[in-house]
């Protein structure tokens, strides 16, 4: 059974060249497992959500331990998992990791299939080697897309646009086409290091659908004092996006969420500027970005290990 593919208080919008219709808001998972986030508030939070329109659920096989992808699972039992397109990272670089961490994912989240699987924290120039190693991370993802565990692939990350340029050209290098590209797109990201002025462009032109993360930056860029939490969202769902990612974690949030959505028309160019200029001197140096300029928001760089190992072929270059 498809998702859902409308709603009345939800834009909806096509994923890139899929054929796939999705929410313009999606759920981000990271949120689902904070401290002050009980299991039965998550799952409420989650079915809330879909009852709202949101159809598009983001998640990662790394998030709080996995406890995020355990608590969605639960929440899409009893039919949730059929009106949802469902989307979860891996951060593994070998086939052998990335097919462990898939595995795990699935289990989590009690389903024989996620709609879509990306790699996840592309940060390093290497790691798009890495990825696409016929030892590497991709060559797992389309196995399992063949065996039906997965429908498509992409990739993500937070950290420089050039490593996303990067990570296109390999794939194009090895005759790979991308179904998505998640990144960060905001208010602040236009002004520094912008993945909205050299990324975007790439992926409109190769129709790669557009994730847009960090709308707030996990409330970060609210501390600017120079925009709303509403006026961060509708400047982000006016970019070329199939999708802007937002982590909720209350009912409060999520009718803000809702609100945004319901009341979205796509701002003009001359709104997007005064609200640009708003924001260019607190955006100029990425202090409202830290996912930018420090390993804050680097989880495989305090756990390398969730890479996996290097390929063989490259570790037997290596003097004894």
């Amino acid at each position: 059974m498809p998702p859902r593919t409308s709603h009345p208080d939800m834009p909806f919008g096509p994923l890139g060249s899929t054929g796939e219709m999705v929410s313009a808001l999606g759920l981000g998972g990271w949120h689902l497992s904070l401290k002050h986030v009980t299991e039965d508030l998550a799952i409420r939070i989650v079915r809330s959500a879909i009852d709202a329109g949101i159809t598009f659920m983001d998640n990662s096989w790394d998030y709080n331990g996995g406890q995020s992808e355990i608590r969605m699972g639960k929440a899409l039992r009893d039919g949730y998992r059929d009106e949802v397109f469902l989307m979860t990272k891996i951060d593994g670089r070998s086939k052998a990791e990335a097919s462990r961490q898939l595995d795990e994912s699935l289990r989590r989240l009690q389903t024989d299939r996620i709609d879509l699987v990306q790699h996840h924290e592309v940060i390093r120039f290497e790691d798009p080697d890495r990825i696409f190693d016929p030892e590497g991370a991709n060559a797992a993802l389309m196995e399992a897309r063949r065996a039906g565990k997965i429908r498509y692939i992409g990739f993500t990350g937070h950290k420089d646009p050039h490593i996303h340029l990067r990570m296109l050209e390999v794939a194009e290098e090895h005759g790979y086409h991308f179904d998505t590209v998640q990144m960060p797109l905001n208010v602040m990201d236009a002004h520094y290091r912008s993945f909205e002025k050299l990324v975007v462009p790439e992926a409109v032109e190769q129709s790669i659908g557009v994730l847009g993360m960090k709308p707030m930056a996990n409330g970060i860029i609210l501390k600017s004092k120079t925009v709303s939490p509403i006026e961060c969202l509708h400047y982000a769902m006016s970019l070329p996006t199939s999708v802007v990612i937002t982590g909720i974690d209350s009912m409060e949030v999520l009718q803000q969420a809702v609100e945004a959505a319901r009341t979205f028309e796509p701002l003009s160019e001359s709104a997007k500027a005064a609200l640009l200029a708003r924001t260019a001197q607190a955006a100029s140096h990425g202090t409202f970005e830290p996912y930018k300029t420090s390993s804050i928001f680097d989880g495989t760089a305090t756990h390398p290990d969730w890479l996996g190992q290097e390929p063989e072929h490259l570790r037997s270059l290596m003097p004894a």
